[in-house]
């Protein structure tokens, strides 16, 4: 069991993407099943598109985006809730003038993220 505050918790830029970081809050050593994340990509900022070998489970915090899914356009906002399946390319792009952030639970399975070209 763990009990922390968020803002405690380290965020690390991207290497991928503009203006994106990611913190893990709950990791693959403290959760037997699912590993707790949030991202946050700033004003302007973007996650190019890609895909991962895990399916990603999302909750808007704040802040709008367009997430690609496939071939799926959403604009979302704070209290959407995505889902993304095992190896399905997406991508993300901040709107407007606020932040955005979200929370992603991911299983605790081998996964990688893996950039692809627009249309493959």
């Amino acid at each position: 069991m763990s009990v922390k505050h968020s803002h405690e918790i380290l965020s690390e830029p991207l290497p991928v993407g503009q203006g994106a970081f990611k913190a893990v809050l709950i990791s693959d050593q403290e959760g037997p099943n699912f590993a707790m994340r949030k991202f946050t990509i700033e004003s302007g900022g973007s996650m190019p598109w890609h895909f991962n070998l895990v399916e990603h489970e999302q909750y808007v915090l704040k802040g709008r985006a367009r997430i690609v899914i496939a071939e799926d356009v959403y604009e979302v906002q704070a209290g959407d809730v995505v889902f993304i399946p095992a190896e399905v390319p997406h991508s993300y792009e901040a709107l407007g003038d606020e932040t955005f952030e979200f929370l992603c639970m991911v299983p605790n399975q081998p996964d990688r993220t893996i950039l692809v070209e627009k249309g493959s």
